[in-house]
C-alpha cells in the first residue's frame, strides 16, 4: 500500500512513503476487518456507530474510512457517523465536502459535532513545526463555526432528509440555537434526525428538559482502564470552557432546586 498526497513541488504523485511492511498491511487488513464487523454488528442492531476525530495528523486517514464504510452501510439511513471539530478552521469546508459527495452518490450523511480537545497539542505542533495553526483563533470563533456547520446540516433535513447529526454539545446558547432552527425549519423532535449528546454526569439540566420535551438525547460513557479513561476526561474540560461554565451552572441549578424543595417540604421528587 502507498500513500500519494494530491499535488507535489513536480506536479506529479508521489509516494508520501515508500510502502508498508510486510506486519504494517496484516495490521491494516486486521484494522479493515474490525471496522468491518463493528458497522455490520451496528447495522444488525439498529443503532449508530459514530466515529470518533482525533489530532488533525491523524484526521485524514480516520475520515477517509469512515467515508468508505459510509458509501457501503449509509445506503437507507444514516449508520455510520464522521466526527466534525468546529475548532478548526477548516471545518465548514470538511462538513460541506462530504456531504455535497454524499448527495452526489446517494448514500445518507451522517455527523457529529463536537469543538475539539486537542487545542493545545495543535497549537504547540503548528509552532515547532512552522504551519499555519489550524485552530479558529477564539471561543466565540468556534462557536460561530459550530453554528454555521450545524445550520448548515440543519438545512439538508429540511431539504433533502437524507442526514442525521449528532449535536454533542454542553453549551446552551448551542442547543438553544438548534431548537430555534428545527422550529424555523419545521425539524420535529419526533422525526429522530437531530440527536442530543452530553457526558455522563454533565450538564443534566440541558440533557433532562431536552428528554422530557420528546428530543433523543444521550448520555456519553468513556469506558476503559482508568489511567486512559481520567485523561481523556480532564482534557475535555480543560479544553472546554463550556464544560466548565456548565459545571459552575449545574451547581447552581441544584443549590436552587434544594432549597426550594427542603423550603416547601418535598425533598423527594415524585412523578405526576
Amino acid at each position: 500500500m502507498q500513500v500519494t498526497p494530491p499535488r507535489s513541488p513536480t506536479g506529479q504523485l508521489e509516494p508520501l512513503l515508500s510502502g508498508f511492511t510486510e506486519e504494517e498491511e496484516r495490521q491494516m487488513r486486521r484494522m479493515l476487518q474490525r471496522m468491518d464487523v463493528l458497522a455490520k454488528k451496528a447495522t444488525e442492531a439498529g443503532v449508530r456507530l459514530m466515529v470518533d476525530a482525533e489530532q488533525t495528523y491523524f484526521q485524514p486517514a480516520i475520515s477517509r474510512l469512515t467515508l468508505e464504510m459510509q458509501r457501503r452501510f449509509n445506503v437507507e439511513k444514516p449508520l455510520i457517523f464522521n466526527t466534525y471539530q468546529c475548532y478548526l478552521r477548516d471545518a465548514y469546508d470538511n462538513v460541506t465536502l462530504d456531504l455535497e459527495l454524499a448527495r452526489r452518490e446517494g448514500w445518507c450523511f451522517g455527523a457529529k459535532l463536537v469543538r475539539g480537545a486537542y487545542m493545545a497539542q495543535e497549537r504547540a505542533r503548528a509552532a515547532e513545526i512552522g504551519y499555519e495553526d489550524p485552530i479558529n483563533p477564539t471561543y466565540e470563533a468556534t462557536n460561530a463555526m459550530y453554528h454555521r456547520c450545524l445550520n448548515y446540516v440543519l438545512e439538508e433535513l429540511k431539504n433533502n432528509g437524507k442526514a442525521e447529526v449528532m449535536v454533542a454539545s454542553h453549551n446552551e446558547d448551542t442547543v438553544r440555537f438548534t431548537l430555534r432552527r428545527m422550529e424555523e425549519l419545521g425539524l420535529h423532535p419526533a422525526d429522530r434526525q437531530v440527536y442530543f449528546g452530553q457526558l455522563l454526569g454533565m450538564c443534566d439540566q440541558i440533557s433532562f428538559p431536552l428528554g422530557q420535551a420528546g428530543f433523543p438525547v444521550y448520555k456519553y460513557v468513556p469506558y476503559g482502564p482508568v489511567m486512559e479513561v481520567l485523561p481523556y476526561l480532564s482534557r475535555r474540560a480543560l479544553e472546554n470552557n463550556s464544560v466548565m461554565k456548565g459545571a459552575r451552572r449545574e451547581r447552581q441549578l441544584l443549590w436552587q432546586e434544594l432549597k426550594r424543595r427542603l423550603y416547601t417540604g418535598n425533598l423527594f421528587y415524585r412523578p405526576a
